[in-house]
């Protein structure tokens, strides 16, 4: 799975248990919720910045934010089909 869909699908799973409009947590990372619709749908890279942005909107370290996206990019791969 691409980097970019992982980290979309963690964002939004984080930001539904924390039960968090994209308006909220754009208002409280200060971005723009279309971006925030963006980023979750895979469309955007998120920067290192807006990755600590979003981290404290969310009340999780940046670090345990990307870990999840690491954990959901591994989970979710499609094998490789052999030649």
């Amino acid at each position: 799975m691409e980097p970019e869909v992982a980290f979309g699908r963690v964002l939004k799973t984080v930001r539904l248990q924390r039960k968090m409009s994209q308006e909220a947590l754009a208002l409280e990372a200060d971005l723009q919720r279309h971006y925030i619709s963006l980023l979750e749908h895979g469309v955007n890279s998120p920067s290192l910045k807006t990755i600590f942005k979003l981290a404290a909107a969310l009340d999780v370290s940046p670090d345990n934010l990307m870990a999840l996206v690491v954990s959901e990019a591994a989970t979710k791969r499609t094998p490789k089909s052999s030649r």
